[in-house]
């Protein structure tokens, strides 16, 4: 029998989780609940159905997990709670200061309802997360270093299209290449936001606009790129559509620690990404925690989870016995 798959959402991310679904013989996408007008959406599963989310509480025992698929400023730290009273929920909810917050919120729902809800799932927080807590296990005697990119920053391009003047704007994150050597190399270098990632903008003008206006705005904007050594690209709309339109983006989380009696020797743990598609690559992790948050429901279990509550043989579609003589 497959795990029958719902999404809640059918952005970029909605649609990742879809072509992911596509990928997995043990699933089966059978609904996609939006906010906008049902008839006016197309998706690329015939057999599913698209519904209103308002519809959602219907499908309560046709779906066994519901992917949300909106975003963590407003969408998830609503939506996740409320939906974990009537599924096993997965969502990507990224703002790492309000995950415990967000974590309490979904606990107490997913345990009222007797259903698992799995939270922050993705590639950071998510695979990164989990590569941070093998690596200080491992090397309790260390320090740790995450650096996110070359990638598409999507909060940050969207900061520099608000601004006056900007019709469109992409935003990358760079890490320098200097304090990623350094690290490499086990010098251990204690590392300010500037010496550790650039942000390269490419920002297309409304007709008229001050450029010199916009780029001290960007360069100044606090939060954003104040703290950061940033190049603004004045180019066209055409530029950015022909050179710009993906959303690659990945990183590398790197811990450097010694051992011996006397800490004589230094060792280097490295995770890296490089993807060519950031919501499409975060979709697949998501899906793999789905498989997870079925089993666990199977197994009588329910409240909140993270991806450090769960063991990896659960993300699997393969059986023990595969994955000891395929994988170990």
């Amino acid at each position: 029998m497959s795990i029958r798959i719902g999404i809640l959402g059918y952005g970029n991310l909605g649609r990742g989780v879809e072509c992911a679904v596509r990928q997995n013989p043990d699933m089966e996408l059978v609904a996609v609940f939006t906010r906008r007008k049902p008839e006016d959406l197309s998706i690329m599963t015939e057999k599913a159905a698209v519904c209103h989310v308002d519809e959602a509480a219907a499908w309560k025992d046709k779906i066994d997990v519901l992917i949300l698929c909106g975003g963590s400023a407003t969408d998830l730290p609503e939506q996740t709670p409320v939906f974990a009273k009537l599924f096993n929920v997965v969502d990507s909810f990224d703002t790492h200061a309000k995950i415990p917050q967000h974590f309490s919120n979904v606990d107490a729902a997913a345990k009222e309802s007797g259903k698992v809800g799995i939270i922050s799932v993705g590639w950071d927080p998510g695979m990164f997360s989990l590569n941070r807590m093998y690596a200080n296990a491992i090397l309790p005697d260390g320090k740790d270093y995450t650096f996110w990119g070359k990638g598409v920053s999507q909060g940050h391009s969207d900061a520099v299209r608000r601004i006056e003047g900007v019709k469109n704007a992409k935003q990358y994150t760079i890490p320098v290449d200097a304090a990623l050597e350094a690290v490499r190399n086990g010098e251990n270098p204690e590392l300010t936001t500037r010496q550790k990632h650039t942000r390269e903008c490419f920002v297309v003008l409304e007709e008229g606009a001050d450029a010199a206006k916009v780029e001290e705005e960007i360069k100044t904007m606090p939060n954003y790129f104040v703290d950061y050594d940033t190049t603004v690209h004045f180019i066209s709309e055409e530029e950015l559509l022909r050179d710009h339109s993906g959303i690659p983006h990945g990183g590398f989380v790197i811990r450097s620690g010694r051992t011996g009696w006397e800490k004589e020797n230094s060792h280097v743990i490295e995770y890296s990404l490089k993807l060519d598609s950031n919501p499409e690559f975060t979709a697949s992790v998501i899906v793999a925690y789905a498989r997870a948050a079925y089993r666990l429901a199977r197994e009588g279990q329910s409240g909140c989870k993270t991806v450090f509550d769960i063991a990896p043989a659960y993300l699997s579609a393969k059986s023990g016995e595969e994955l000891r003589a395929t994988l170990l």
